[in-house]
């Protein structure tokens, strides 16, 4: 993909480096019934409280050492930028799309990189949650060791195979906006969860398409593709398809328990918006479930 030399976004928070939470320093519930245990079995409460004093700074000390490990000459320093890079494609073509097809504004996401795990307005999160998008706050999450991931564990690697996964996030955040996330929650617990996993299936495959159709502008504003980047893309997709992950973590398979798509299906509905780029042909709610 091309990409060096670009402009990035300015719609990145980039966490990198820092703690979630803190130590307290005071003494809470768990203290009191320490020192409690420590009298009734006449152990010395002091030397309980002193053990919870070095363990705490001990721990506090550990946080500071990893919130002093801030972003700027990191090894990853460069895919950060990558993904920067990404985002502002994803912001160019979705704000034309809406503004010229669909007659609306689009509000840019923000993009937060964490390391180990994060907080957001979906709950606490960690790198093994994956890339995800939340709701809640209209923000995408990565941590950016999810690309070593896609290379050595789903055997996906390319700086496209990653450029797609953020635009698979980023196409939540335009399901979101379009009150397609909103109608599809609305149904859980009204329906059974295999109708609720099948309309999450459905979910799944319209980002896919709609990252799909990211591709499709975005190379026709900024030229961006090369040679192998479709099959890299295509590739991604496939290795995280229900189907396949199940089959390694498992052994077999339980379509009914699928909620993002097989490889097939998420390729196929990629490569869809990737050669048409109209997103009016991405409505995988119509489709019969049998035929998506």
């Amino acid at each position: 993909m091309r990409w060096q030399g670009r402009q990035g976004s300015d719609n990145v928070d980039d966490r990198r480096g820092r703690s979630v939470g803190k130590v307290a320093g005071g003494i809470g519930i768990g203290t009191i019934l320490l020192i409690g245990f420590a009298l009734f079995f006449s152990d010395n409460p002091g030397r309980v409280i002193n053990q919870i004093q070095q363990q705490n700074q001990q721990a506090q000390y550990q946080n500071q050492r990893n919130a002093g490990a801030q972003p700027g000459n990191r090894e990853d320093d460069a895919l950060a930028q990558f993904v920067s890079v990404t985002l502002k494609d994803t912001e160019d073509v979705w704000n034309k799309i809406f503004r010229e097809q669909l007659g609306k504004r689009y509000q840019e996401p923000k993009l937060v990189l964490f390391d180990h795990q994060v907080a957001s307005a979906c709950g606490h999160a960690s790198s093994a949650t994956g890339p995800f998008y939340c709701p809640g706050d209209h923000q995408l999450y990565i941590d950016l060791s999810f690309y070593q991931e896609l290379k050595t564990r789903f055997k996906a690697p390319g700086d496209f195979a990653m450029a797609y996964v953020v635009a698979h996030e980023a196409a939540h955040h335009v399901q979101n906006l379009l009150g397609i996330t909103r109608q599809v929650q609305s149904q859980r617990g009204r329906i059974s969860q295999k109708a609720y996993n099948e309309l999450s299936v459905r979910m799944e495959l319209q980002a896919d398409f709609l990252a799909g159709v990211w591709a499709h502008h975005a190379h026709k504003m900024n030229n961006i593709l090369e040679e192998g980047d479709l099959e890299e893309a295509l590739n991604a997709a496939h290795a995280i398809g229900d189907d396949r992950i199940q089959k390694q973590s498992k052994g077999y398979v339980v379509p009914d328990s699928f909620t993002h798509g097989t490889s097939e299906q998420r390729m196929r509905w990629f490569t869809k918006g990737l050669k048409t780029g109209d997103i009016n042909q991405g409505d995988t709610f119509e489709v019969d479930y049998r035929y998506l």
